[in-house]
């Protein structure tokens, strides 16, 4: 759902549709979702029309960056100390 919202906002019924389930199921989730502050919601009309929050997964974002960089050291020192001790293996 989040994918699709990122290409606008959309309706419940609209979300629903992709995925095959009910509406009350998608209405389940997006409540979840607004809950987190990942959509928010308004009445146009009868409906309710969701879009995407992107700021909390910025959020995400940037916290996970801070571990990139160790996560890179780490599996470039399992590389090598597999290289190491079995040596280059051919692919084939």
């Amino acid at each position: 759902m989040l994918f699709s919202l990122q290409q606008g906002e959309k309706p419940a019924s609209a979300l629903a549709k992709p995925f095959g389930v009910s509406l009350p199921a998608v209405s389940q989730q997006l409540k979840v979702l607004k809950e987190a502050g990942l959509v928010s919601e308004y009445r146009l009309g009868r409906q309710r029309i969701y879009r995407l929050e992107s700021e909390p997964l910025k959020e995400v974002f940037d916290w996970v960056a801070h571990f990139e960089k160790f996560w890179h050291e780490k599996l470039d020192a399992l590389g090598e100390h597999l290289r190491r001790k079995h040596g280059k293996r051919d692919s084939n």
